[in-house]
């Protein structure tokens, strides 16, 4: 039992005294004296353990139990956290959190104040980098590999470390993976020491595998035969030039027929497997025969199962990727009650009825079709529907060669991860002034996945591209029309960006209606007031934030100050006329996002000091504070933001110069 247990200070573990073996491996260094026996015992109880803190926390299940084998492997055979060990993206992380130090923590995952959901740095010195974006860790740990060896160089007393990439087959589809293995082959001798472990669990790339692979793998990973094929390559090099390439591709050409590495080796990697993931005596043998090498850079291919030995993830069709809370037993998920149905779905929505109609409308995702709503599309119209997989880059030029040929296609990719083809939006879609429409999910703030799946930014990155159109609707009726709007739309490029979660509840049209550009609304006029402060305060509002401006309202018109508030709908091109209006005849202007500093607030008090207004009105903006908020419900992410109701009528009281401690109890309990 580890040392915070002893303290008190973490919550006592359920399952202790079910697991005695790994009961005793608090840190990985526990598994370095056991058997393979004994670490096919640990394998065993780890998966238990991982199903059971996750039936309590949800999170992603399926991807974590497809690498317990690896995980007990690759900590009992490499120095961690010496030799550092990078999860890409993070979801398969929980059982390497188990054994790092956190199995005492492990039912805080992805709860307010517990473990993140993804590796993190500032939580355990064995997350050597933090992860949630896909496609990272080849290019991370060249970095790594490359700056121990400089700093062992630089003194003779440092020991270089190996440094493990586990990167999912999904994941080494991206651009830039292939960018690092390149760049591998041509790193200097720091590379010799980074092993890249290909989990491949959509049989994608190999065959399945069989006796005769496994015999191969182990061969090929051996000192022995990567000694004999060293020596064999510096013979050949004394060959005549001709010969030695004959020889050189003779090699690589044979192993590639076998295995299916050409393609690896090509970028430079000696290429091992497949190897079946979850034989962990094999596993043990071979990465001991890797660790102890320094023929790098090394690709190691691992077949493995999400959701393998959990029957109700293996059988499920997303392999339980990401669960809610769920019975272990039979593995039912716990529901909420019925709600309004989701933004994503009001976006799918509308688009599947107006592609009935409109042949030109298409459909493009990042290996997200589920998440986007674009799976809908996809079932109705197969052929204008394209996943490009973990490819934003090539997402948004993609769907700019379709706008240049008079298609209207439709590039939905949430926000976090449209940030990745910031240089496509601009010059292949901004410049050359292209309509392509931009679904952007996960605007704002988005819960357990915390900072590194929140849209802030998208405000602020997209508000400085000339020419781009920006919506944001405040509710789902809003939202079916902006998706209506941005397929009639072809001057140029326009986004919507909307939030994840469900709408108001509010009735849906039959169909949305096409708004006009740049044009917002006012939602209650300011009435007469009978407070000590005169003037008046305005409250406008870009997105979902308007109900909490209108709760806001009322809190305020009780106390004798009814506000006008405004639902911008557009962050560019602003509504110049309804800004000046609501600055001319107010003494108090608010602006409220749920996004970053230099978004719409920015757009607005540009407006008002160019025109002069900003000299005569109280202008406070209200956007996300300048750091990131860490992992917790949406609403109390906005809270913590200061982006509620109550926050709205300390801000305008504060604007008027009313003392808020005065104000009765209508602000007791929400400040």
């Amino acid at each position: 039992m580890n040392s915070s247990q002893d303290k008190g200070a973490a919550p006592a573990v359920p399952t202790y005294g079910r697991f005695p073996v790994l009961d005793r491996v608090s840190e990985p260094v526990g598994l370095r004296n056991l058997s393979v026996e004994q670490l096919k015992q640990v394998a065993d109880e780890l998966r238990a353990e991982t199903i059971d803190a996750v039936s309590t926390t949800g999170g992603h299940l399926g991807a974590s139990l497809g690498v317990i084998e690896l995980t007990v492997a690759l900590h009992a055979v490499f120095d961690t956290p010496d030799d550092r060990l990078i999860w890409d993206v993070g979801h398969q992380a929980y059982p390497h959190k188990i054994l790092t130090g956190r199995r005492d923590r492990i039912r805080t995952l992805r709860q307010p104040g517990g473990l993140s959901g993804f590796t993190r740095r500032s939580e355990s010195p064995y997350d050597p980098f933090g992860a949630a974006h896909s496609s990272t860790s080849i290019s991370a740990g060249l970095g790594m590999a490359v700056a121990h060896h400089l700093r062992a160089e630089e003194d003779p007393s440092y020991k270089e470390r190996n440094v493990i990439a586990v990167i999912g087959d999904g994941s080494i589809s991206a651009g830039m993976a292939y960018e690092a293995m390149n760049n591998a082959a041509v790193a200097g001798p720091g590379a010799e020491r980074l092993i890249v472990i290909l989990n491949d669990n959509e049989m994608s790339i190999a065959p399945p595998v069989g006796a005769m692979s496994k015999y191969l793998s182990r061969l090929m990973s051996s000192r022995q035969f990567m000694g004999l094929r060293d020596l064999a390559g510096r013979l050949v090099k004394k060959l005549p030039a001709p010969v030695e390439r004959t020889a050189r591709k003779a090699d690589e050409y044979a192993r590639g027929m076998i295995t299916g590495g050409t393609l690896f080796e090509e970028l430079g990697f000696y290429y091992v497997g497949p190897v079946d993931g979850h034989d962990l005596p094999q596993l043990v043998s071979i990465l001991r025969n890797l660790r102890d090498t320094d023929n790098g850079p090394i690709l190691l291919h691992v077949i493995t199962e999400k959701g393998h030995g959990y029957r109700p993830a293996e059988t499920a069709g997303d392999k339980y990727h990401a669960v809610a809370k769920f019975n272990i037993v039979t593995g039912e998920q716990t529901k909420g009650p019925a709600g309004p149905p989701s933004y994503t779905s009001v976006f799918s929505r509308e688009l599947v009825r107006r592609a009935a109609t409109d042949d030109r409308i298409t459909a493009i995702t990042a290996a997200m079709p589920s998440g986007t709503g674009l799976d809908a599309f996809a079932k109705s119209y197969p052929d204008r529907f394209f996943d490009v997989g973990i490819a934003e880059q090539h997402a948004v030029t993609f769907a700019a060669g379709m706008a240049s040929e008079g298609l209207r296609p439709f590039c939905a990719i949430y926000s976090t991860f449209l940030q990745r083809a910031y240089d496509q939006v601009m010059h292949d879609v901004v410049l050359q002034n292209l309509p392509v429409r931009f679904g952007i999910d996960r605007a704002g703030l988005v819960g357990a996945d915390g900072a590194t799946h929140a849209g802030s930014f998208d405000i602020a990155y997209l508000g400085c591209l000339p020419g781009m159109t920006i919506m944001a609707p405040s509710d789902e009726v809003e939202l079916l029309h902006m998706t209506a709007t941005a397929v009639e739309f072809d001057d140029g490029p326009i986004a919507l960006r909307y939030p994840r979660g469900n709408g108001l509840g509010l009735d849906l049209p039959a169909q949305g209606q096409v708004l006009e550009i740049g044009r917002g609304r006012i939602i209650r006029e300011m009435r007469a007031q009978s407070g000590a402060e005169k003037g008046g305060i305005a409250i406008l509002s870009l997105g979902p934030r308007l109900a909490e401006c209108l709760k806001a309202a009322d809190m305020l018109t009780a106390q004798g100050l009814p506000p006008t508030v405004a639902d911008a709908r557009f962050a560019k091109p602003l509504d110049t006329a309804l800004i000046e209006n609501l600055a001319r005849n107010h003494a108090v202007l608010i602006t409220i996002e749920e996004g970053s500093e230099g978004g719409f607030s920015s757009l607005v008090c540009h407006h008002l000091a160019r025109t002069g207004l900003l000299d005569s009105v109280r202008f406070r903006p209200m956007t996300l504070p300048d750091r990131f908020i860490d992992h917790n419900t949406q609403n109390a992410q906005y809270d913590e933001a200061g982006l509620s109701a109550s926050h709205i009528v300390a801000t305008a009281l504060n604007a008027l110069g009313v003392n808020t401690t005065s104000i009765g109890g209508m602000l007791a309990g929400n400040l």
